[in-house]
């Protein structure tokens, strides 16, 4: 990752607001990019936005991306060299629960955040993040790749394979012309501090460890591809870099996530967790009835460590470690938050620092 190359640049997001929206936003800003944002307002409650102080050093448009010319304006006004749709209905269960909205903002948001981009001349790379879930899941136990068939049997997945597909047809359509190097993003299931999402696993346990309750397990040997909320965002930032100095070349869909001997069961997360928090903290599983969800998910990322150096730097130890000591910190009620998260990416960086290199570690991943 170049952190010269932001230092500088006008960059664009919506969903800043949420959780991962706001790690990228804290992160630009402690590169000395200049940002600007547009989502919904905050709810009330827990919000990493307001406890970390997120909106200090940007410009925020509050809207909804289901407004197009709305977001159209929000755009012109900041004139972005690069662009990230971060904005969607990010929850499988609520997703049961409002299918109609769900398509609306993760379907007709990503055509209005494209459109937006399409009318603004000053934007040369746009970045789309929809999910690992967008794949039609086969319950296969390798890892899905970029050229697997999109799909999703609930409305959220299928969403999100929309929003891929639009992305491809808009790439295609409007795109190749060179003027806006146009790519999405599929991450794993993300872990960090500052998620207070309803249905998460991580919060949900952080919120029962910490009230002294029972953890109820919808589907503990699900298999997913767990990984600390910066790693999957550093990938993104080295997309974007690649975008910029060649676009046609990276012009398509990429794979964040762990490798094969990283994916583990909602068991082991939980087991692990609960080891680390101490006293108080015990789980059991639901047995009452619930949504279908898949049962195997992981990612195959080899493009992007071969074609962009991209490995994660965690394992799912000090994932975990650096989550909790982000929440346990927050639960002292003594602690500047922004600054806690900032000392955290800083320490992410430095860790980089003395890493060995990413070329190598692809080769022996690849090996």
């Amino acid at each position: 990752m170049n952190r010269a190359f932001w230092k500088g640049k006008s960059v664009f997001l919506t969903g800043h607001t949420g959780f991962k929206g706001s790690w990228f936003s804290l992160w630009l800003q402690h590169l000395g990019a200049c940002v600007s944002g547009y989502a919904l307002a905050p709810e009330s409650g827990e919000c990493l936005y307001h406890q970390a102080r997120v909106g200090e050093r940007l410009h925020t448009t509050y809207g909804d991306v289901r407004d197009g010319e709305r977001l159209h304006t929000a755009i012109t006004w900041a004139k972005p060299e690069i662009a990230l749709h971060f904005a969607a209905q990010p929850l499988v269960r609520a997703s049961y629960q409002n299918p109609a909205y769900t398509f609306a903002v993760n379907v007709m948001g990503t055509v209005n955040f494209l459109e937006a981009i399409r009318r603004t001349p000053s934007v040369r790379v746009a970045v789309v993040v929809t999910s690992d879930k967008c794949y039609e899941n086969r319950e296969w136990r390798r890892g899905y790749r970029e050229s697997d068939r999109m799909g999703g049997s609930d409305p959220y997945s299928c969403s999100k394979g929309c929003a891929e597909l639009v992305t491809s047809a808009y790439r295609r359509s409007f795109f190749e012309n060179g003027r806006v190097a146009v790519a999405t993003v599929r991450a794993g299931n993300v872990m960090g501090g500052g998620d207070w999402a309803e249905d998460r696993l991580v919060p949900d346990l952080v919120r029962a460890f910490a009230g002294g309750r029972m953890v109820k397990l919808r589907y503990p040997k699900a298999v997913r591809p767990w990984q600390y909320v910066l790693d999957p965002l550093r990938g993104y930032m080295m997309l974007v870099q690649h975008l910029w100095q060649a676009g046609a070349t990276y012009s398509t869909a990429w794979n964040f996530g762990p490798g094969d001997e990283a994916a583990f069961t909602v068991e082991d997360v939980v087991r692990e967790a609960a080891g680390r928090w101490g006293p108080g903290a015990s789980w059991d599983v639901d047995r009452s009835s619930q949504p279908r969800e898949s049962q195997h998910l992981k990612l195959d990322c080899s493009q992007a460590c071969s074609q962009l150096g991209w490995i994660p730097l965690f394992e799912l130890e000090t994932a975990l470690d650096w989550t909790l000591s982000w929440y346990l910190a927050h639960h002292s009620g003594n602690a500047d938050m922004r600054a806690f998260s900032q000392a955290q990416i800083a320490a992410y960086e430095d860790l980089l620092a003395v890493a060995p290199g990413q070329t190598e570690s692809c080769r022996r991943r690849s090996a």
